[in-house]
């Protein structure tokens, strides 16, 4: 059995060594838990009406059921990998594993609403150790630029491809098991990974973590959390007043939790991720910006084919595999091209290529499936070619020993953006819907459009359904707008770090070839087999 403790404080992965078979078998295993992480954002889709009818949970459970997984990942990801940099992100990924295969059994064995809601939070957890543990991982195994960009580039097509890919495998197993299998299907992949991560993963851990600060861990959590929170009210219900407390309660505590990062010489968020020139900040915003654009199009078209086009759900997620086929080979596309050009092009185009998929969802009418899978598409290969290449930036730049904290500030992002993505596009689209609806109409039809589709008027419906597209194109102009801003501030925000290192990236392997085998100032130390 390999026991492989990698420690390291050098800045630069560098390109001193270049990842063998051991490392990509060790990447694919790594996918595992990435695929059902993602995919169970999406697992609920189909299995929620047979839940209501076996667990007969009230309408605030339902909710709570669907929304606490999200909440707990979103909420755990910034402690999560701060502590994997401490104590391994190995034992942190093994741990998230057993939490996870655990949390699935109990989910698809759930006697009541609330053991339930219980397990879908313990799956959070698990969800909330994974994520930044497999990121820190690709970046510690893979020092070589271009197989880190590669490997980052399947990474991000992957996790897109797991949440389509969620929702199919839920309403194809609900055609032939009860409910809980939903959830089992987690616990041979969580069995697989713990058997093999050990023999196959290197562990790394930050040989100078200093002291673990406590206190940030409230802080982070109250910081993300009301904003997460209050941003999907807003996308459900619109402007109130207590979303809005709290996001402003949110905001401010994460005022306080930066100012504590920015004094505190053992901070949970290490000063040395934002150091200048590296555009670490930058590639978190755009990041932030690309999930907002990614999420606020999702909100769209789930509804256009469903509600609409009037497909039932399991068939509106048959269609939506079809862009995730082009979606899931942009990442590594973008990522070769990436190895030609300054990266920071390559980010202004994905961004374009967003705001041009968004003009073509401003097209659609009301009998337009062609022209909404391929906005979806042309949307979705923009907005992961600016993921998969500014996750790349961003790890890159970081210091090798706070790569999972790098990660964990990634993922949060992409958390609050996809959050903040429904609930601005979404306010536009159910603005727009409820001035176009004659105020005659019932006041559930004026509130959504499932509700106006469900009622025996046809003429309300016909009516409903062309005001949801109203909304959906004014919303799509936004989102357009919203990227093509986003390239704007890419190419100048990234020209200068994406060629600085490209630079270094070049010098290093020059020095590494001068030194003809010899090992490198930057290599960390090998396994110990």
């Amino acid at each position: 059995m390999t026991n492989a403790t990698h420690t390291t404080a050098s800045t630069t992965g560098g390109a001193s060594r270049r990842a063998g078979r051991r490392e990509w078998t060790a990447f694919v295993v790594l996918l595992l838990p990435l695929l059902l992480v993602s995919m169970d954002v999406s697992v609920l889709y189909f299995a929620l009406p047979s839940i209501s009818r076996e667990l007969a949970p009230s309408a605030t459970q339902q909710l709570w059921i669907i929304d606490v997984y999200a909440f707990a990942l979103a909420g755990l990801l910034i402690t999560m990998g701060s502590l994997g940099d401490r104590i391994g992100r190995r034992k942190l990924l093994l741990f998230g594993a057993a939490a996870f295969g655990i949390a699935s059994v109990t989910a698809a064995y759930a006697t009541s609403a609330g053991m339930l809601i219980a397990s879908r939070a313990l799956l959070g957890l698990g969800g909330a150790t994974l994520m930044p543990s497999t990121m820190g991982l690709v970046r510690t195994m893979f020092r070589d630029d271009k197989q880190r960009s590669r490997a980052i580039g399947v990474w991000s097509g992957a996790m897109a491809g797991g949440i389509a890919l969620g929702s199919v495998m839920s309403g194809i197993m609900l055609e032939h098991l009860w409910w809980g299998s939903v959830f089992l299907i987690n616990v041979p992949a969580m069995v697989l990974l713990l058997v093999l991560a050990p023999l196959l993963v290197p562990e790394f851990k930050d040989p100078a973590p200093g002291k673990f600060d406590l206190l940030s861990v409230p802080l982070s959590m109250g910081a993300v959390l009301p904003v997460v929170y209050g941003l999907k009210e807003f996308a459900a219900d619109g402007f109130s007043t207590p979303s809005a407390l709290c996001v402003v309660a949110g905001l401010l505590l994460g005022a306080v939790f930066v100012r504590r990062q920015r004094t505190r010489r053992d901070a949970m968020i290490s000063r040395e991720l934002f150091r200048p020139g590296r555009g670490f900040g930058a590639a978190i915003s755009l990041n932030t910006i690309a999930a907002f654009a990614m999420m606020g199009s999702a909100y769209f078209t789930t509804q256009y084919l469903q509600s609409v086009l009037d497909m039932s759900t399991l068939r509106a997620a048959l269609w939506s595999v079809a862009p995730s086929l082009a979606i899931g080979a942009a990442a590594p596309t973008a990522s070769a091209l990436a190895q030609k050009v300054n990266r920071a092009y390559v980010v202004a185009a994905g961004c374009v290529l967003g705001a041009a998929g968004y003009a073509l969802l401003a097209l659609a009418g009301t009998d337009s499936l062609w022209t909404v899978l391929a906005a979806a598409a042309v949307i979705g290969m923009g907005i992961v070619t600016v993921m998969a290449l500014v996750s790349d930036m961003a790890l890159a730049s970081a210091p090798v020993a706070k790569a999972g904290s790098a990660a964990s500030l990634l993922e949060t992002g992409q958390e609050l953006g996809g959050a903040l993505g429904m609930a601005v596009l979404g306010s536009i689209g159910t603005a727009v819907y409820r001035s176009d609806l004659p105020a005659s109409a019932p006041a559930a039809a004026r509130e959504t459009l499932g509700a106006a589709v469900a009622g025996a008027d046809r003429a309300l419906a016909s009516l409903a359904q062309q005001a949801f597209v109203h909304g959906m194109q004014d919303a799509a102009v936004g989102g357009a707008v919203v990227l093509l801003v986003a390239a704007v501030l890419a190419a100048g925000m990234l020209r200068g770090p994406a060629a600085a290192a490209r630079a270094e990236a070049e010098a290093q392997a020059g020095g590494a070839e001068d030194e003809s085998g010899a090992s490198a100032p930057a290599r960390v130390a090998e396994p110990v087999v």
